[in-house]
């Protein structure tokens, strides 16, 4: 799982918010649990990582003009071990 660090500006903190990456076919897709409607794609994991993390700088930019409150991130990530059948 990977955390994307929105970028610090004069009057930013900085914020993580959990990225789930998703590998397809041809390309790799990502989204923000705690930013619905925030999602990406590229061609590789590296770039569709660089992509997402544009989209989230992009997606708070937009909800700050908005005067819509910044959700805090409270998604997390786990890995579970499971028998499965062959």
């Amino acid at each position: 799982m990977g955390v994307v660090d929105a970028s610090k500006g004069p009057e930013e903190e900085q914020v993580n918010y959990l990225v789930i990456l998703e590998k397809g076919p041809t390309n790799f897709s990502a989204y923000v649990p705690d930013l619905p409607g925030c999602t990406s794609a590229g061609r590789t994991r590296e770039e569709t990582l660089s992509n997402i993390r544009e989209a989230v700088e992009g997606h708070l930019e937009l909800m700050h003009e908005h005067g819509e409150p910044i959700p805090e991130p409270l998604s997390e990530a786990a890995v579970v071990d499971v028998e499965a059948p062959l």
